[in-house]
């Protein structure tokens, strides 16, 4: 997998994936990728990439031209399965998505900025919007970096055990249920007797009804989508 990340702040991103899981990948050959600072795209001495919104408002707006130049320039050398927009007022990002997209072959990511980017980008050149959350952020570049890593972490290769994504929560609409490793007892307090049994059927079952009662209790909402 190739990721093109498009950034105002490319030192702010750099950092996450030089470390853990996504170190791994870039080093395993399993992902690629390539940091674009929208600057150089800019114009003028100041390599200006932003101005004031038509209409007035406070804050200022991503221009279209610098960012045409980046994308139009990573088009003509290949194709992208998605051009990705990071930005509050989208979807939200959760699990499924994270599946498709792990099966991506190249994908450009967008990180907004100040007000956000003119809209003319959106609609000329953006597949998919996500957001992270229901808050905002001073730029898109951490939120950047939760896809990337919510994606990169389920190629084949890239975890120890690959069957450890198969068990996450959201994977099948439900949270993870409790885990426990040694000691099997501390200050009084026990693992459950059926995670010692060695019973596995007991133990699925075990883990199946614990992940049910966890989602009931905290997130029901993941329980209407089924």
């Amino acid at each position: 997998m190739r990721v093109d990340i498009i950034t105002v702040e490319p030192d702010l991103i750099k950092s996450p994936f030089q470390n853990s899981m996504m170190k791994r990948a870039i080093d395993k050959g399993l992902a690629e990728v390539h940091f674009h600072n929208l600057r150089e795209f800019g114009f003028g001495n100041y390599r200006q990439i932003d101005d004031y919104q038509f209409g007035g408002g406070a804050g200022m707006v991503l221009m279209i031209e610098p960012i045409a130049k980046c994308i139009e320039g990573l088009l003509a050398e290949r194709k992208y399965d998605e051009i990705i927009y990071m930005t509050p007022d989208a979807p939200t990002l959760n699990q499924a998505t994270a599946n498709t997209l792990s099966l991506k072959e190249n994908i450009i990511i967008l990180t907004g900025h100040y007000k956000g980017v003119d809209q003319r980008v959106r609609d000329k050149y953006i597949t998919k919007e996500i957001s992270i959350g229901d808050y905002v952020l001073t730029g898109g570049e951490l939120a950047a970096a939760v896809l990337c890593d919510a994606i990169i972490r389920l190629i084949p290769g890239v975890l120890g055990d690959e069957t450890s994504a198969l068990t996450d929560s959201f994977q099948d609409n439900l949270l993870s249920p409790p885990v426990y490793t040694r000691p099997s007892e501390y200050e009084g307090m026990k693992v459950p007797e059926v995670l010692l049994s060695g019973n596995f059927p007991k133990i699925e079952e075990w883990r199946s009804e614990k992940a049910y009662e966890r989602t009931k209790a905290i997130r029901p909402d993941l329980l209407d989508e089924e």
